[in-house]
């Protein structure tokens, strides 16, 4: 487990905390690592209108392009958990980004021209996952394909 794993995951539960969750109660958080060494972190933001819903890992990235820094991203961390009555997330497992946010993820990679690492951690304890976002997302359509980046 790398140095930058761990401080990826402890920033994404730090970020877990702040999640709006009210319809599944389940808290994501998600921190993503430029290439400076700042973190940017995002948690998911439910709505009513369940569509309408953000993920963690989608609201990290784009809040780091809209600071201007999506090539920049190098790394991101996400954690989640069912939540307690605090609010705060829970569980051992560690969780992995949805179909979307792993296109949103490869999006970022493919821009940065990184096979950026996903650290998969555990709302609690010490679990952590580390992947390559094309082992996540194998033979991803994205920006190469439509000969951006």
């Amino acid at each position: 487990m790398t140095e930058h794993a761990i401080a990826l995951v402890a920033a994404a539960r730090e970020a877990a905390r702040n999640a709006h969750a009210p319809y599944s109660r389940f808290a994501v958080g998600a921190a993503v690592l430029l290439d400076d060494g700042s973190v940017i972190t995002g948690a998911n933001f439910e709505n009513a209108s369940y569509g309408l819903s953000l993920c963690a890992e989608t609201v990290a990235i784009a809040a780091a392009s809209a600071a201007g820094r999506l090539r920049d991203i190098v790394a991101i961390g996400v954690i989640g958990g069912a939540m307690d009555a605090e609010g705060r997330a829970t569980g051992s497992s560690p969780v992995s980004p949805c179909g979307r946010c792993r296109q949103v993820i490869n999006e970022a990679a493919q821009m940065g021209k990184r096979d950026l690492p996903v650290h998969c951690g555990a709302a609690e304890g010490d679990a952590i996952r580390t992947y390559a976002i094309s082992e996540l997302l194998p033979d991803a359509f994205g920006p190469a394909d439509l000969g951006i980046g």
